[in-house]
């Protein structure tokens, strides 16, 4: 079993392997403002050269502690931060009725539209193995719709991710401390018993969709 210091040993490489072929400004973070995409960002900065740039989804349905979090963090970090919205038009009346139409006008539409307007050549996420079945056999790098998708904390933990922010004494949304372990949108979001699974807060129906999903463009 690796060790938190050899998984991020490998992180940081395949990281810098990826500035071999792209150049910094064609490179992004999918930025959450959860926990895993913040250790990400964290070790990026310590990576790139020049500003970092993160890609921000703002569903107009996040926690509103979320949104306070993120806006801090990019001043904090002077992130060239970029928030990626919804056209309004597409908004489904009934928000999260049918999971794959929602996230698909509020998350998947809007990421694509952004990702090549910016000409971002490398969309690196958060997202880790262990969370939900259709991730466990996914590769450190993908090809998706007109970029490149890097997974570059694949292979972490959750304990691992929480031992990294407390390392490097890394601010987090409060929402983790109310005893939020995984967080989305508001209406697929809600406080799960203690002992169950990570996203067992994360609405259920959607988490067993999750490969119909990352097959429009979802991360």
């Amino acid at each position: 079993m690796q060790s938190l210091q050899e998984k991020l040993q490998e992180t940081e490489t395949f990281l810098r392997s990826l500035l071999d072929n792209h150049a910094p400004a064609r490179i992004a973070v999918a930025w959450t403002g959860g926990k895993d995409s913040t250790v990400l960002l964290d070790i990026w900065r310590d990576i790139a050269v020049g500003a970092v740039t993160a890609i921000n989804l703002d569903t107009g349905f996040k926690f509103p502690e979320i949104v306070a979090y993120r806006d801090r963090m990019a001043a904090r970090w002077d992130l060239d931060l970029r928030v990626v919205r919804p056209d309004p038009a597409d908004i489904p009346q009934e928000v999260a009725a049918d999971k794959l139409a929602c996230c698909g006008a509020l998350k998947v539409r809007p990421l694509l539209g952004a990702v090549a307007a910016m000409g971002v050549e490398v969309l690196l996420t958060g997202i880790r193995a262990d969370e939900n079945p259709s991730r466990t056999d996914l590769a450190l790098m993908e090809t998706r719709q007109g970029y490149l998708q890097a997974n570059p904390i694949l292979h972490w933990t959750e304990m691992d991710v929480w031992a990294r922010t407390t390392s490097r004494g890394l601010p987090y949304c409060e929402l983790y401390d109310r005893g939020y372990r995984s967080l989305g949108c508001v209406p697929c979001t809600m406080l799960a018993a203690p002992g169950l699974d990570e996203r067992a807060g994360r609405d259920q129906e959607k988490e067993r969709r999750m490969a119909e999903l990352r097959a429009l463009g979802y991360f």
